[in-house]
């Protein structure tokens, strides 16, 4: 049991540097001129034929963990799910109120539709007091259509304890 935990915990250190390499890489590149935002012009459809980091079929903590989200983000139920690059993801809660915020410029018009247009689109609405462009933006090429339905039905359900 120690040995497993240790494994995941090893792995997701490992993920961890690999993304704050690549944070640090983007930051240190060229800056790009400011340009204004660019409206997006719908919520993506999700295409099976994606090369997958996890199929879909995995127990939900794995698809998680597989897909690196515990490295940033604080996600309840999940196991070393305890990020704090990203937001902790309770959209049963937070979904509502970034769906009504009138910085949000995506086109969702359900929390499901949400946190899929957040993977795919990172831009679309960042969480106020995180950065910007520190969301990858390849994981909606890397998970499966099944694994982010899944994904998105589990982020969905969850809810900040009163």
């Amino acid at each position: 049991m120690a040995g497993r935990a240790l494994d995941e915990r090893a792995w997701t250190l490992l993920i961890a540097g690999i993304i704050l390499l690549g944070v640090t890489y983007s930051l240190l590149g060229p800056v790009p001129s400011p340009q204004p935002p660019v409206p997006v012009s719908s919520v993506p459809r999700l295409d099976p034929a994606m090369i997958p980091l996890v199929t879909g079929e995995e127990p939900i903590d794995v698809l998680f963990i597989k897909s690196g989200c515990p490295v940033c983000h604080a996600i309840p139920g999940i196991q070393g799910a305890d990020g704090r690059v990203g937001p902790k993801l309770v959209l049963g809660t937070t979904g509502p109120q970034r769906l009504a915020d009138p910085r949000y410029r995506g086109r969702a018009r359900t929390v499901r539709d949400y946190i899929v247009e957040s993977v795919l689109e990172p831009g679309a609405y960042v969480v106020s007091g995180y950065p910007d462009r520190t969301m990858p933006g390849w994981y909606g090429q890397k998970l499966s259509a099944e694994a982010m339905g899944r994904m998105a039905a589990y982020l969905e359900a969850l809810a900040e304890d009163s």
